[in-house]
């Protein structure tokens, strides 16, 4: 039986990951890009779990279908966990270049040893009839790199260096990237509560 996840994201980068992930269980999966007059959303929240809730409760009221949101941020020790809530939108809206450009800045003449930050996502899964939501994270640790490294990717792939694949995720494939990073590992403890979760 074909199934559709709708995942609350226009990122098509976020969206591969996804696919990836859900491949294995046979599900479709959909995001706002394959939607006609999505609402605006507008992530007030303070926590990366509250801005998680806001997107995937909007996208569920709107198209009354059960809904995946995630929020992700990306903690700089040195800069007292900046950009966290606003890592999308650091430098303007969704702007990944410009972003990148701001944190290399921000952190210009910190020394690598100093350059460490990690990076956590949030999955949360709401459903129309408001039962009880989904709620998975994950975590990874590494460090901040002087300059760009690598072309895969988005966001801030490219400056985040991960000591266990002993390079940055943009020098990295999405199935490598996907076993150590904080989406990967959000991805698979969501797994462990999913099919309890969507039946």
């Amino acid at each position: 039986m074909n199934q559709t996840v709708v995942v609350a994201t226009g990122n098509a980068g976020k969206a591969r990951e996804y696919a990836a992930l859900f491949a294995g269980k046979g599900l479709t999966v959909k995001t706002l890009a394959d939607f006609d007059d999505v609402p605006v959303i507008h992530e007030t929240g303070t926590t990366l779990k509250e801005n998680a809730m806001i997107k995937a409760q909007t996208i569920a009221r709107a198209f009354q279908i059960p809904v995946l949101a995630d929020d992700t941020g990306l903690f700089v020790d040195a800069l007292n966990g900046e950009p966290g809530v606003y890592t999308a939108r650091y430098a303007g809206d969704h702007d990944d270049t410009a972003n990148r450009a701001k944190l290399l800045a921000n952190l210009a003449g910190v020394p690598e040893e100093k350059r460490t930050a990690h990076f956590e996502t949030v999955i949360v899964g709401v459903k129309p009839d408001e039962s009880a939501p989904l709620i998975a994270t994950g975590r990874c640790d590494g460090r901040i790199t002087l300059q760009e490294q690598g072309v895969a990717g988005f966001g801030y792939d490219s400056l985040f260096y991960c000591p266990e694949v002993h390079a940055t995720f943009a020098e990295t494939t999405v199935a490598e990237k996907n076993k150590v990073s904080h989406r990967g590992r959000a991805m698979r403890h969501l797994m462990t509560q999913f099919d309890e979760w969507w039946n």
